[in-house]
C-alpha cells in the first residue's frame, strides 16, 4: 500500500486516478483548487485538500510523507471558456514546484498526464503545428503544456523520477475499464482509431507507481 497524492483529483482524469488507486488499496490525498466543489470525492481512504499545483509552499506543506505524485491539473475545462485568463507559463511554474517540493520532501516518484497535441507526426513535427489536425484556438493551450514537458526535460539531475503519460486524442470518459494499454514513444499512434478510456489511462499511471518501467521521459498510451 502507497499513499499517493493527485493534483487534479476533481477532473475526469484525476477521478479516475483516485478510483484506480483506491481499487488497489492505496491512500489518497486528492488535492483539488476548492474542495467545497468536490465533497463527492471523499470516501474512506481519500482526503480531500486544498492546493494549486503552481504555489511551492502549498506543495511543500502537503507531498510530505507520500510515496509518490500524480499531476492531472488542467488550468482550463475546454475551448469553450477561452483562453483570455491562461497562464501560458502555468505548466512550467507547475513543474518547477512539483519538483522542488517533491525532491524537499523526498517524494520520489512523479507521474503526470500529458497532452496529444505535442506528440510528433509521421513527419517528425508536434501535431498541433498541423492545422489540418490540430484546431488553431487551441493552439496556446498545447504551448503552454509543452512548456511545462520542457521543463521537466531540463531538470535533468532531478532526484524526482518523472514520467509523462500522454493519451491519444480519442479519450474516452465513458469507456470501460479493460485494464489493457499499449506504451508507445514520442509519436502518434499508427491507428488512426487510437483511443483509451479514462479508466485505463488510470491503470497505466498506478502501474507506473506501483512497478515504474519509464524513467524521466514521455511515452504514449493508447488502446
Amino acid at each position: 500500500m502507497s499513499d499517493i497524492v493527485i493534483f487534479g483529483a476533481g477532473g475526469r482524469a484525476g477521478r479516475a486516478i483516485t478510483a484506480e488507486a483506491r481499487e488497489r488499496g492505496h491512500l489518497v490525498t486528492a488535492v483539488v483548487r476548492d474542495p467545497d466543489r468536490h465533497r463527492d470525492i471523499q470516501a474512506d481512504g481519500v482526503r480531500v485538500v486544498r492546493g494549486d499545483v503552481t504555489d511551492v509552499a502549498a506543495i511543500s506543506s502537503i507531498v510530505p510523507g507520500h510515496d509518490a505524485a500524480v499531476q492531472a491539473v488542467s488550468p482550463f475545462s475546454g475551448p469553450e471558456q477561452g483562453f483570455a485568463d491562461l497562464d501560458p507559463r502555468f505548466f512550467v511554474k507547475a513543474a518547477d514546484a512539483l519538483l522542488h517540493g517533491l525532491t524537499e520532501a523526498r517524494v520520489p516518484r512523479l507521474v503526470l498526464v500529458g497532452l496529444f497535441a505535442n506528440l510528433l507526426d509521421v513527419h517528425g513535427r508536434p501535431v498541433m503545428d498541423d492545422p489540418s489536425v490540430f484546431p488553431v484556438e487551441i493552439r496556446p493551450f498545447a504551448i503552454a503544456h509543452t512548456a511545462g514537458l520542457d521543463r521537466l526535460r531540463e531538470a535533468g539531475d532531478t532526484e524526482v523520477d518523472w514520467l509523462m503519460l500522454t493519451p491519444p486524442a480519442l479519450l474516452e470518459s465513458t469507456g470501460p475499464r479493460t485494464g489493457r494499454y499499449r506504451i508507445g514513444g514520442e509519436t502518434v499512434p499508427r491507428s488512426a482509431s487510437a483511443r483509451l478510456s479514462y479508466a485505463d489511462l488510470a491503470v497505466a499511471v498506478i502501474d507506473e507507481i506501483d512497478t515504474p518501467r519509464h524513467h524521466r521521459t514521455r511515452v504514449s498510451v493508447f488502446d
